[in-house]
């Protein structure tokens, strides 16, 4: 069922930020940080794959994504809803019903076998493809799975996630150099400003997440 009503991004941000603290998506740790993929500390991590077993919060969330992505992006704008391997195949899915569209989704890598297939499903050449993930970081991950959408002769230039880390300023820009636009429903500082105001973690841990919220990078750099 196609979403017709939704509230405005704020209100939005703010029950996707509750969720996601509510399920214990959100991990801060400022004394034990967390390794990021890159390699880099953080005091922050985050797993929005617990989200699929909850059914009335991921219902929620995905009317919210998929009524903000038609809102912004245009009712009629896509012809195909691909999810990325292999958090964004669930999500996607999902966006995919409520849009009434059919899904694909795209391969990290060839499997080595068979077809050697990146795309799974049925794509088309005069198709739009929305890509679907869990979450972004600094975007460049999106690129390769881009990349592989418009390799079939399709178009792709938007990616929605439910999740978007919000304080590396040049994630839009990555994305945006290589036409794609961005929507997400809440970032860190939407769970921080929430974390808050729930008085989920203790202000010390709080404290020590806003700093790294605010200039990630010398925090990092402090931290080796």
């Amino acid at each position: 069922m196609i979403p017709t009503t939704h509230p405005d991004d704020a209100t939005m941000a703010r029950i996707s930020a509750s969720m996601l603290l509510e399920v214990g998506a959100v991990h801060f740790n400022a004394t034990e940080p967390f390794t990021l993929a890159s390699g880099l500390p953080s005091p922050t991590y985050i797993d929005c794959r617990k989200l699929i077993s909850f059914p009335r919060i991921r219902a929620t969330l995905m009317d919210f994504l998929t009524a903000k992505v038609m809102r912004d992006a245009g009712f009629e704008a896509f012809t195909n809803v691909a999810g990325g391997e292999t958090a964004g195949i669930p999500f996607a899915a999902l966006v995919a019903e409520r849009m009434g569209l059919p899904m694909t989704y795209v391969r990290k890598k060839p499997k080595g076998y068979g077809r050697n297939a990146r795309i799974e499903g049925l794509m088309n050449e005069a198709d739009s493809v929305l890509l679907v993930e869990d979450l972004t970081t600094d975007g460049g991950s999106k690129l390769s799975f881009v990349d592989a959408i418009r390799d079939t002769g399709a178009r792709c230039a938007h990616t929605a996630v439910i999740f978007y880390y919000g304080i590396f300023p040049e994630t839009t820009k990555t994305l945006g150099d290589h036409g794609v636009a961005l929507h997400h429903l809440c970032t860190w500082h939407d769970v921080l400003r929430e974390a808050r105001a729930r008085r989920s973690f203790d202000e010390q841990t709080l404290s020590e997440v806003a700093a790294f919220l605010d200039d990630p990078r010398a925090w990092q750099a402090a931290r080796g």
